[in-house]
């Protein structure tokens, strides 16, 4: 009977050790591309000060915070907190260490982020995101923004999904053009809010959301218009320069997205990516292009990855600009959503390559010889050191090795050893010094 209740609390992740591999492949491979595409590695505090944190939130936000509380300080324990999520580290970082850095500056972020939210399934109160951003010193390349897309999508690919994922691209200056050419500019939050919410409700309740502000019904058949249009780069350019709207945030939209997809385009990555109106991104700080991916085959899933162009990361904190682009792969939530849709590879347990099996404590000492000789040669390698019979050790060492060495004294004495390989049951004889190739360990 327990004493406690052992479980993990709720809202986080626990997994057994051959699931852990796989989650943890997946965040060696992202590290990898990241890594590819010259994003440099950085690590902020899990713990910010509270003002950090929420200069650029509302007030659930802090609602959702986990604060930390000090309790040899428990005055000032409401002064610290953990954080929601990389983006105002980040930003905090870029002043702390401007005169540091070379700009435009490339880069990354893996760690765990935590939020209070009501946890269920898929949603995590502790998870992991791993983020890329290129900020810029008071200017930066709309070409960046295609970088950071390609970057997510090569990640994606090292994934070796047994299903194509498409990277949805638009860009926020469009509609905000739009609705300034329909002097609609006091309405822009509250529409683009319902249209990124539209794929989650019916047209109909999309258009009654727009009729519900004011909208009339011309100008609310031309914004359900707009958010149709989707495609490949001429047909959704075409279509829209063909709605002739004469306003330069409109125009200007238009040859950013009309550029950051021909860029895509040039390396090859047409079939990956699509011009989608649709695509609006609720949180408020985008300004240009917006991003979302999605596995076409398996909508069900939604977003497994977004993000987009802002204009300045550090408005909160300093009066310097600080333009950027970032993107975020949610990893917890997203390997959740694969694994119970069955999209990732099936891998085995991962055994080690020798258990080391003394007989009694009196081998222990060769024991460790020959363990670190074998690591020497990148062998991993363990020793079984409990107090059992051999058969017992050697069950256990089945279990967790592909291979096992006994030592015992006529080991010893006759300076060899046999490694017994667990899954065929054969056994080959083995020089006790250990000889600098793999290849080459078994003995003549």
């Amino acid at each position: 009977m327990k004493k406690f209740n052992t479980s993990p609390i709720s809202g986080a992740q626990e997994l057994l050790p051959e699931t852990q591999a796989v989650f943890s492949s997946l965040k060696t491979k992202i590290e990898n591309v990241y890594k590819s595409h010259g994003y440099l590695e950085i690590e902020t505090p899990s713990i910010e000060r509270t003002d950090i944190l929420l200069a650029k939130a509302g007030g659930d936000t802090e609602k959702q915070i986990y604060k930390v509380v000090k309790t040899a300080e428990a005055a000032d324990s409401a002064s610290q907190a953990l954080r929601f999520d990389h983006t105002v580290p980040l930003a905090r970082y870029v002043i702390e260490h401007e005169n540091d850095l070379d700009f435009p500056f490339k880069v990354s972020q893996i760690g765990t982020n935590f939020r209070g939210e009501r946890a269920q399934k898929g949603r995590f109160r502790e998870f992991y995101q791993c983020d890329i951003d290129v900020i810029g010193r008071t200017e930066l390349s709309i070409a960046y923004d295609a970088d950071v897309i390609s970057a997510l999508i090569d990640t994606f690919t090292a994934f070796e999904l047994d299903t194509p994922i498409l990277a949805r691209i638009s860009n926020r200056k469009i509609m905000t053009g739009f609705l300034e050419a329909h002097h609609l500019t006091e309405l822009t939050a509250d529409i683009m809010n319902i249209i990124d919410h539209a794929e989650k409700v019916t047209s109909e309740q999309t258009k009654v959301s727009l009729e519900e502000l004011g909208l009339d019904k011309s100008t609310v058949k031309s914004v359900l218009s707009l958010i149709e249009i989707n495609g490949n780069r001429s047909a959704v350019v075409s279509a829209l320069k063909e709605l002739d709207i004469e306003n330069d945030t409109f125009n200007t939209g238009v040859d950013e997205l009309d550029q950051v997809l021909y860029l895509l385009e040039s390396v090859g990555l047409a079939d990956q990516i699509t011009a989608d109106l649709k695509i609006i991104r609720g949180l408020d700080y985008y300004t240009g292009t917006v991003f979302e991916f999605i596995l076409p085959e398996h909508k069900n899933i939604g977003s497994i990855a977004g993000g987009g162009r802002y204009e300045n990361l550090t408005k909160h904190f300093s009066d310097k600009a600080f333009p950027g682009v970032g993107g975020s792969i949610g990893l917890t939530r997203l390997f959740y959503v694969l694994n119970e849709n069955k999209l990732l590879k099936e891998s085995k347990k991962e055994l080690i390559n020798y258990a080391i099996i003394p007989v009694s404590e009196h081998e222990f000492d060769e024991a460790f010889n020959v363990a670190q000789k074998l690591r020497d040669k990148n062998l991993t390698t363990t020793i079984v050191l409990t107090n059992k019979k051999l058969g017992d050790k050697l069950t256990y060492a089945s279990k967790i090795a592909k291979h096992g060495i006994v030592i015992g004294e006529a080991e010893i004495g006759a300076k060899t050893l046999k490694a017994k390989d667990f899954e065929t049951g054969e056994e080959n004889t083995v020089n006790i010094e250990v000889v600098s190739n793999p290849e080459d360990f078994w003995a003549d």
